[in-house]
């Protein structure tokens, strides 16, 4: 044994778990009276917040809540969910945060799965949150979130506590633990599910703690930023969010609802300097009349993942002020994982390159210890021509601790030693990735892979196309053939044979749409296109 490994032993001095908990309480230790969250007419400090969320954490243990156990959240991006980002793990217990937009059914299978003992929601959900409870097998406490700024004509009680009452039950001088082992769970998360029952994805304080981190480090995020909270903190936890701002003092702004107007007056009136959102919200920024545009003060940093951007969004958003960096991530990751870092030597590119390459889902974050494209059958690295199609795996402390009683999905999800993602990329010469397509969403005509991506980007660049997808059609003589679905600019009406004429000038035979279908594409409330709802057409 080396002298290294005797007499050195980990202790409480010099070994502690790593825990996001730690930064609102160092945040409210050195910044007391600074602004920490801003939700239309109310404001609280990190004095505030610390004290609100010691009190909530007090009020839960009171009614029996306790390490191990679920607590769940249907809120929408309002102080509340914010605030049991650190309530809820602090009382020991696991956070659960809910997709607003899910129908009853999947609302009471996700609390009967996740075990939750309580469930914060917003009162404008009551209606399939009442179906939910009518079908539970077991009584758990329902805590009311009653919010002036709901559509107070959707509101209605469900249960019979509201939080603000149920809060002031708690003590402030609480004694919250620090969770004994940093591989302990701190949340639960639900990934969409297109197919059978949805997977629960659980977090620990370690991942989320060096997702913080490593997200302040990729983003080049400065102390005192002002952070527009346009991803839902339901999803992923907000990317990390709530916990990666305490840590640098920023300002948290609430976004209610997806409001565009609401968007630019926001940036306007608190100097919003970040956020993030799907490329989706992007599209919708970019194609809002003039009349609900501010101008922007200074340059807005925006985080884009979600779905693969079309590379005319860069331009766009670039035209108005805003710089955009491209990343990516699943459910399974904590969030982002890759980024697309650039290369100064990409500036002498021309626009439209820069942009190409910007749509790149790029390389792996600082906390990531590894992203490869790889043979899922051999596990061998794809060579990095940009042309191999390979599944992207990955490595690192931000991958999850696995899914939810579902011993057999996390063996497949990690099998070989990587997680596999899903996602069909190749691996440029430069090491970075590039997705082609998700497993389920590659078109295979005539025994060719066609990417669905490739063809949306293409679409994406004519001035009458808002949003694309593109899905498979069954084909007697080719098995399968490209088929497109078309979201129109307003006011800038064109046709199905404008549109296959306009993908003909760029794009081989074989990639062209055979069909253009106009209508409003399915979405789901993070702004990803559900592309079997649209192959459920045929």
């Amino acid at each position: 044994m080396s002298h290294y490994d005797t007499n050195l032993d980990k202790n409480s001095a010099n070994y502690v778990p790593l825990t996001p908990l730690t930064f609102l309480k160092r945040a409210k230790e050195i910044y007391p009276d600074y602004e920490a969250i801003i939700y239309e007419d109310r404001k609280y400090t990190w004095a505030d917040v610390y004290k609100r969320t010691i009190k909530f954490a007090s009020a839960l243990n009171k009614i029996g809540i306790k390490k191990g156990d679920t607590v769940s959240f249907l809120a929408f991006n309002t102080p509340e969910i914010f605030e049991g980002h650190y309530s809820v793990p602090m009382s020991g217990a696991v956070l659960n945060t809910i997709n607003i937009r899910l129908d009853a059914k999947t609302i009471a299978y996700i609390l009967e799965h996740s075990d939750a003992k309580a469930l914060v929601v917003d009162r404008q959900l009551h209606i399939e949150v009442k179906k939910a409870l009518g079908t539970l097998k077991k009584k758990i406490t329902i805590i009311d979130i009653v919010d002036k700024f709901a559509d107070q004509s959707k509101c209605e009680k469900i249960g019979d506590l509201e939080y603000e009452g149920f809060l002031n039950t708690g003590d402030e001088n609480f004694d919250w633990k620090m969770p004994e082992d940093e591989w302990q769970a701190i949340s639960l998360s639900y990934t969409s599910g297109t197919t059978g029952n949805p997977k629960g994805v659980v977090y620990h304080h370690r991942g989320s703690y060096l997702m913080s981190t490593g997200s302040a480090v990729a983003w080049n995020m400065p102390n005192r930023l002002n952070f527009l909270t346009i991803v839902p903190m339901f999803h992923c936890n907000g990317w990390g969010y709530p916990w990666t701002i305490p840590m640098l003092n920023g300002r948290t702004i609430c976004l209610r609802n997806i409001d565009v107007k609401k968007i630019f007056e926001l940036i306007d009136k608190y100097n919003v300097t970040h956020f993030g959102g799907a490329p989706i919200v992007l599209n919708m920024i970019t194609s809002a009349p003039e009349s609900d545009r501010k101008k922007l003060k200074q340059k807005v940093y925006v985080l884009t993942a979600g779905a693969p951007p079309p590379s005319i969004i860069f331009k766009k958003m670039k035209e108005l002020g805003f710089e955009v960096m491209h990343v990516y991530g699943l459910t399974e990751t904590y969030g982002h994982v890759t980024q697309c870092a650039w290369n100064d030597a990409w500036n002498d590119f021309d626009e439209e390159k820069q942009n190409e390459i910007k749509a790149r889902q790029g390389v792996r974050y600082p906390n990531t210890e590894g992203i490869a494209v790889m043979d899922p059958e051999t596990m061998t690295e794809v060579p990095k021509d940009g042309k191999t199609i390979g599944e992207i795996m990955i490595k690192g402390n931000v991958v999850m601790k696995g899914y939810f009683k579902d011993k057999d999905a996390t063996n497949k999800a990690m099998a070989g030693g990587w997680f596999h993602s899903g996602d069909l990329a190749v691996m440029h010469p430069d090491g970075y990735v590039k997705i082609q397509d998700r497993s389920k969403d590659i078109i295979i005509s005539g025994g060719e892979n066609i990417s669905s991506i490739e063809i949306e980007n293409t679409l994406a660049k004519h001035p009458s196309v808002s949003i694309a997808a593109v899905v498979a059609k069954p084909d007697e003589k080719w098995g399968e053939v490209p088929c497109a679905f078309i979201e129109m600019v307003k006011d800038k009406p064109t046709t199905e044979k404008e549109l296959i004429g306009f993908c003909k000038e760029t794009l081989a035979g074989f990639k062209v749409p055979k069909q253009v279908v106009f209508c409003e594409l399915p979405k789901t409330s993070t702004g990803k296109i559900q592309k079997f709802e649209l192959r459920k057409k045929f």
